[in-house]
């Protein structure tokens, strides 16, 4: 039987693990934190339960690639999903103009309404999604389509960036900012960010979207069981510090707690910061190195959560964004004070069972820059000091003081509430400067942050958000790259289709 330690027990390593599982792996997680997870984990705060991240994402519709991805793995029956409102699936304000537009699901009735609203931009409008959605066909594993073994070329607007696209086909500078929505999910800057990234993230909005109902954490329980059933572990509070490298492959692996892990392969699940910080020192060459901690991160946030009093705030079935003006939603911070904060959010009820007419919780989330937590990045969770705790307070206020804006009476309707910080999520996560979405991807430089899944380390690989695409949909495809790293190129996607067909045989 062959053996697996996979270092890191966020989305990319427990699906890695789950599928390496399948394919008759012994497989060992090991996680730092107290709860496996990642991104899925969830915490209680006086006896509610509030999600880290995932707050909303695609691919689970029929047909989807995530819903595929985890029918095979068996685990889609074990989680409890809420479909997003199709009529109204992303709500967008711009509080410069007291205007806001309710965007439905489904390609036609997207831009159908987009050209009721910008009825000048008809044939732009119709030709820029038609590209978008041409863009992503180019990834062949957003589609789990088999592909060659030879890297791909893709099409000049693939790898050019976000802006360039949108000016070559779009002329109302409103409609322009308003299609950039999406970029406090991608931490998206306009004149950088590639436009495979926005491409890509639009079409999983435009076809649906979906949250947890309940606990996310219950995915990553659900991908753990799988690990489990085929004989392998999933270890929490076991926090690797020293990965043991000879003749360019990995030997074994410590951890805090003094064990030591041997397998025939390992998979790193956490940042590549982090893994060269607990990797021999001659597992990689110094300009390798060099490179890995040169790439600038995505941005952080600030997050608010909030418990409703009873009756309160009425159940939103959707995501909401809003902006004070319509550029503000470019996520580049140089420049701006933090007393011009915050210039956007984004805010979320999540469901619960049986969710009735009113939301129990919500979580707000806000771009930040790391720069404005620096007087306190060499402190850890719970141990900032007096300032600290004055500062979160004075930006929480501010984030109330916005929400505000949309509804003038909501802090009367707030039983408690409460912010995580950058230093927060890069505690919790062991992101560099918190970032939200790991490695930030620059379309005039896309070699510096390129990762390979395969290392130099003959027996290493990589998974997680900072190798290819961020967020739930783009972990779990790269996971599947990983896997298949080890068990033969287009082995899992050909048994993910054929479950498919077998499903559609009855």
């Amino acid at each position: 039987m062959k053996t697996c330690v996979i270092i890191g027990g966020g989305i990319g390593g427990l699906v890695s693990g789950a599928l390496l599982a399948k394919e008759g792996y012994k497989v060992t997680v090991l996680e730092k934190n107290a709860i496996i997870g990642g991104g899925l984990q969830t915490f209680k705060r006086y006896g509610v339960s509030f999600p880290t991240g995932m707050h909303v994402f695609g691919g689970f519709q029929e047909g989807g690639n995530l819903r595929k991805l985890f029918e095979y793995l068996g685990v889609i029956e074990k989680i409890s999903l809420q479909p997003m409102d199709k009529n109204i699936s992303d709500v967008v304000t711009v509080l410069s103009e007291g205007k806001t537009y309710q965007l439905p699901q489904g390609k036609e009735q997207y831009i159908a309404y987009l050209l009721a609203m910008f009825p000048a931009e008809k044939e732009q409008i119709r030709n820029y999604f038609d590209r978008i959605f041409e863009l992503s066909e180019e990834e062949d594993l957003f589609y789990l389509r088999e592909t060659s073994a030879d890297h791909l070329s893709h099409s000049e607007d693939f790898l050019g960036s976000v802006n360039r696209l949108r000016d070559r086909y779009i002329t109302d500078p409103k409609l322009k900012a308003l299609l950039g929505y999406l970029n406090d999910l991608m931490g998206g800057v306009g004149d950088t960010t590639p436009a495979y990234i926005h491409a890509l993230l639009s079409t999983l909005h435009i076809n649906g979207t979906f949250q947890f109902i309940g606990e996310s954490q219950q995915m990553a329980d659900a991908l753990a069981k799988v690990i489990e059933n085929a004989g392998g572990q999933v270890i929490a509070q076991e926090e690797v510090v020293r990965i043991e490298v000879e003749n360019h492959q990995v030997t074994g692996v410590l951890t805090s707690k003094g064990h030591r892990y041997q397998a025939d392969n390992y998979i790193s699940d956490v940042h590549p910061n982090v893994l060269l910080r607990i990797i021999d020192p001659q597992a990689f060459t110094t300009a390798f190195k060099t490179r890995v901690q040169s790439v600038p991160e995505t941005v952080s946030s600030f997050k608010v959560f909030v418990k409703f009093k009873e009756k309160a705030f009425r159940y939103l079935n959707h995501s909401h964004f809003c902006l004070s003006d319509f550029e503000d939603n470019d996520l580049d911070f140089s420049g701006i004070q933090p007393s011009d904060w915050p210039r956007s959010l984004m805010f979320v009820t999540p469901p619960v069972a049986y969710q009735g007419e009113f939301a129990q919780t919500m979580v707000i989330i806000s771009p930040i820059a790391f720069d404005w937590v620096k007087p306190w990045e060499n402190t850890h969770t719970g141990h900032r000091g007096v300032a600290y705790e004055q500062w979160k307070q004075t930006m929480t206020d501010k984030v109330l003081a916005f929400m505000e804006r949309l509804y003038p009476d909501f802090r009367d309707g707030i039983e408690f509430a409460f912010a995580a910080s950058p230093l927060t999520i890069r505690d919790f996560y062991g992101n560099k400067e918190g970032s939200n979405y790991g490695f930030r991807k620059d379309s005039n430089n896309l070699m510096l942050s390129q990762m390979s899944v395969s290392t130099k380390v003959r027996n290493l690989f990589l998974t997680g958000q900072n190798v290819n695409i961020h967020g739930l949909c783009g972990v779990s495809l790269t996971a599947i790259e990983t896997a298949e790293a080890l068990v033969g190129h287009n082995t899992i996607v050909r048994k993910i289709n054929e479950n498919q067909w077998l499903k559609k045989q009855g």
